[in-house]
């Protein structure tokens, strides 16, 4: 009868723990709409998990292209120049890409072409710049502290 005790407890302790067991699969969870707007809320209303979020969508190709094809994330981008000056910094094959399409627009368009330019002129670290390239100075020792 000990024995059969014994057993009864085990099998009734394994059955507790693996019911207590819950399912943590994301897809499952976020399939219920209620569930997934208050896992939203509750990241972009805490700053850490915010911020940690903007890093992984950041680190995202598809969302960084979903990010750069939506007019109104690209004008909160333009008008917070500290966290885009950094974002360049922090990748700069990003700022390449942004000064090549700047570029090639200007290349299109006389009017953008004429703002840039004097934009350039009137500032004196690039207008330094571009005289000593035109003076036929070949190194960039004029841009460090830029």
């Amino acid at each position: 009868m000990k024995t059969f005790q014994k057993i009864l407890v085990c099998i009734v302790t394994i059955s507790f723990f693996s019911s207590c067991q819950t399912n943590t699969d994301p897809k499952q969870i976020l399939a219920n709409k209620e569930t997934r707007i208050a896992i939203m809320d509750t990241i972009t209303n805490n700053s850490s998990m915010a911020k940690e979020m903007m890093e992984t969508m950041l680190n995202n190709k598809d969302c960084m292209m979903m990010m750069k094809g939506n007019a109104k994330m690209a004008g909160m981008m333009m008008d917070d120049h500290e966290a885009m000056l950094k974002m360049m910094k922090d990748k700069p094959d990003m700022m390449k890409g942004m000064m090549s399409d700047m570029m090639e627009a200007c290349k299109n368009d006389s009017t953008a072409m004429s703002v840039m330019c004097k934009s350039m002129m009137d500032n004196p670290q690039m207008n330094e710049m571009m005289q000593h390239k035109m003076s036929g100075g070949k190194d960039m020792k004029g841009m460090k502290g830029m």
